[in-house]
């Protein structure tokens, strides 16, 4: 792995920490104070640190310059199948099997880091990253 692959993995993972947060604290707000089941919790976390993860990873992590409805149909069919398996799943070892519903969002949220970056990297971005207006920038110099 070359040195720039090496500094765009070490971005999505500090863009995947910050979009980590901001599930783990809307799914504990949701959870604590409005006592919801696990399902629309971990639904409303994921909604929101995808949003806020697409954003920054398109822009600064793969620079793309690519057509952003195009970008963001190939992530929204990637979440037509993680989200439903991660949903009944996590629905299912938390709420029938009992498991702690934090341990099992972690879990989900590992499997997410993982699978997306592989997808983002080789199905969204391919052919389009370091195409935006700060990367040509940056290669002009």
């Amino acid at each position: 792995m070359n040195k720039k692959e090496i500094i765009r993995t070490l971005k999505f993972v500090g863009f995947s920490i910050s979009a980590g947060v901001i599930e783990i604290v809307t799914f504990t707000l949701l959870n604590e104070f409005a006592h919801l089941p696990y399902w629309p919790c971990y639904l409303i976390a994921l909604v929101l640190s995808v949003i806020w993860n697409f954003t920054l990873n398109r822009k600064f992590t793969f620079q793309s310059a690519n057509n952003v409805p195009v970008a963001m149909a190939k992530v929204f069919a990637y979440y037509c199948v993680f989200t439903p398996v991660s949903t009944i799943l996590g629905n299912y070892l938390a709420e029938t099997l009992g498991w702690n519903e934090y341990i099992v969002t972690a879990l989900n949220m590992v499997a997410n880091f993982v699978t997306e970056y592989l997808f983002d990297r080789f199905v969204v971005f391919r052919g389009s990253i370091d195409t935006n207006e700060q990367a040509r920038k940056k290669a002009a110099k």
